[in-house]
């Protein structure tokens, strides 16, 4: 993390060497520092103009770091198409490998290690696996899937994997079921071996049953607790319904052995002289369910019964709107987007394709204070300097997964940590009110956030054997009519940022390109270089230029902002 973290002294240079004049007031200061803004519009589908902006809202809320190719091809395909494809299957991703570790006798460096027997050390693993998810990030092409993974990992949290089988088992069963049944997937995680440990459900017996999942269950993964109505008694579910449910899920435990040994990954195990045969009763609030002993198969029944409550659709539907849309629910959008989004759920039986198209097509979701009023998570901010830059990291295997595990590592830095959320609960980002996004912003984060970007635009982060930086000329030389510096500035605005800015912050940042002299110069500059690229004193006088200007459009605040 040195190279990326070290470079203040580099920025301090920088700035000091080519100072910038002071930026117009932002409009970030709405996000950051006023109430909740107001979003308005229902679940009708959107049929207002669709431009490089709605179809880039879009992209950004549904994938990671939309490049400026992707963005025109969602112009000319239109929503619903653009929809279709982001829903549609995405290949299957390849295994993760080992990319460094010389010493497993079973897996050469450039072979996969999730299906060979465990050696000893177990680190080299979990660095791939987080390098390798990181790298499904960027190569995921348009598609809705990694932004589910990211979802569910959120959702059905779990962490402390004593062997990267083990999360490998947990995130490629959430990347099959990304955009399938929410049914399917409860039960399904339930019986995971990940998440078996993760909350203790392997340690669970008949003699002494463990409520943390049954806890859980209810509270973080279904139904959602409710206002509290009583000692131990919540609007949703009781106290005693988690110690019965947590009877009915006794006997399941992790196959260790398996996982140790060469082979797919074993199923959990269900052991019936673990398991609790005795009739359970559930409350009030499940219709005073009855359970009775179906032994291997009574967890489904009790997720079917959790789930045959309306609530559940409700709970799912604020969460996945908190995570597409905006964190402030109020009582019209209540009405008007919840509660049609959760009827849509339960008429689907829980499929969640058909109720993400609506959410994302909806009226709702494009309102002109919809757009913009999301702080960037480290990994989207990460992706939006990555993927939209298109920042070339081609490598052989090692250092590929050795710049995305570094990558990851930054993220980490900067409080997202993928495959260690800080609670059972995810992301305080998603649920801590009244902060909710807010809480990716503070002193230290936003320092290496900005730390980052100066150091990618000017393209002097040395990683491996050359800079990581964005390289201008590409990205710029891809715009037509380029040589208007006005024509070029604000193309470059809609790529990186969220919503056409003022004229002031226009001329500040062409003042940044061309201080203090008249269009034609850049005109003249600029089509200089096209006319010889191969001249080294004319690339760079105006690769300088523009890299100034990139440092500046991503030191806006508005570049955190999705």
């Amino acid at each position: 993390m040195a190279d990326l973290l070290d470079l203040q002294a580099l920025i301090k240079a920088q700035v000091k060497a080519n100072p910038t004049p002071p930026a117009p007031p932002t409009q970030m200061t709405n996000v950051l520092m006023s109430p909740p803004v107001l979003i308005r519009g229902g679940l009708d589908t959107y049929v207002g103009e669709w431009n490089e902006h709605t179809a880039k809202h879009l992209l950004q809320r549904g994938m990671f770091g939309p490049t400026a190719s992707q963005i025109a091809q969602a112009v000319e395909d239109g929503m619903a198409l653009t929809i279709e494809k982001l829903l549609g299957p995405a290949p299957a991703a390849d295994l993760p490998l080992n990319y460094n570790y010389q010493d497993d006798p079973n897996v050469p460096i450039g072979q996969s290690w999730v299906y060979a027997p465990i050696i000893q050390n177990t680190n080299y693993s979990q660095r791939s696996i987080r390098a390798w998810q990181f790298g499904l990030i960027l190569n995921e092409g348009v598609s809705l899937r990694e932004k589910m993974v990211l979802f569910w990992h959120n959702h059905f949290v779990t962490a402390d994997s004593p062997h990267a089988k083990y999360t490998f088992q947990y995130i490629d069963l959430l990347r099959n079921n990304a955009l399938g049944n929410f049914r399917t997937l409860v039960k399904e995680i339930t019986v995971n071996s990940l998440m078996l440990r993760y909350l203790n459900g392997n340690e669970s017996n008949k003699n002494a049953p463990n409520e943390n999942y049954a806890r859980e269950l209810l509270e973080l993964f279904t139904i959602g607790k409710g206002i509290q109505a009583g000692p131990g008694d919540y609007t949703n579910y009781t106290e005693e319904d988690i110690k019965e449910i947590a009877r009915a899920l006794t006997g399941w435990t992790v196959d260790n052995a398996g996982f140790q040994a060469a082979g797919p990954h074993p199923p959990a195990i269900f052991r019936p002289n673990r398991h609790d045969t005795d009739t359970k009763t559930l409350s009030p609030r499940f219709n005073n369910a009855v359970i009775n002993n179906l032994g291997a198969e009574e967890y489904k029944t009790v997720v079917d019964i959790i789930l045959d409550q309306e609530e559940v659709s409700r709970f799912m539907a604020r969460k996945l709107y908190r995570w597409f849309v905006y964190y402030n629910i109020d009582e019209d959008i209540e009405a008007n987007v919840i509660e049609p989004l959760a009827a849509l759920m339960r008429q689907e039986n829980y499929e969640m394709a058909p109720v993400l198209s609506a959410l994302l097509s909806s009226e709702h979701f494009y309102h002109e204070n919809a757009i913009g009023c999301m702080i960037k998570s480290p990994i989207d901010f990460t992706a939006s300097f990555m993927k939209t830059f298109e920042i070339d990291i081609t490598y052989n295997i090692t250092n590929t997964y050795t710049i995305w595990f570094l990558l990851h590592g930054l993220n980490a830095t900067m409080q997202q940590d993928m495959y260690t959320p800080p609670s059972v609960s995810g992301w305080k980002a998603y649920y801590q009110e009244p902060i909710f996004y807010r809480n990716w912003i503070n002193s230290v984060t936003l320092t290496i956030r900005r730390a980052v970007t100066d150091g990618v635009a000017i393209g002097q982060i040395q990683i491996i054997d050359r800079p990581l930086g964005i390289d201008v000329l590409k990205i710029v030389d891809r715009i037509p009519n380029a040589t208007d510096p006005n024509v070029m500035i604000e193309a470059l605005v809609t790529l990186a940022l969220p919503w056409p800015l003022t004229a002031g912050q226009l001329a500040y940042l062409k003042e940044i390109l061309i201080p203090g002299l008249p269009d034609f110069e850049w005109t003249v500059e600029y089509g200089a270089y096209l006319l010889d690229p191969t001249d080294d004193t004319k690339r760079l006088a105006v690769e300088n230029r523009l890299r100034a200007l990139f440092l500046a459009i991503m030191g806006l605040p508005e570049f955190q902002l999705q």
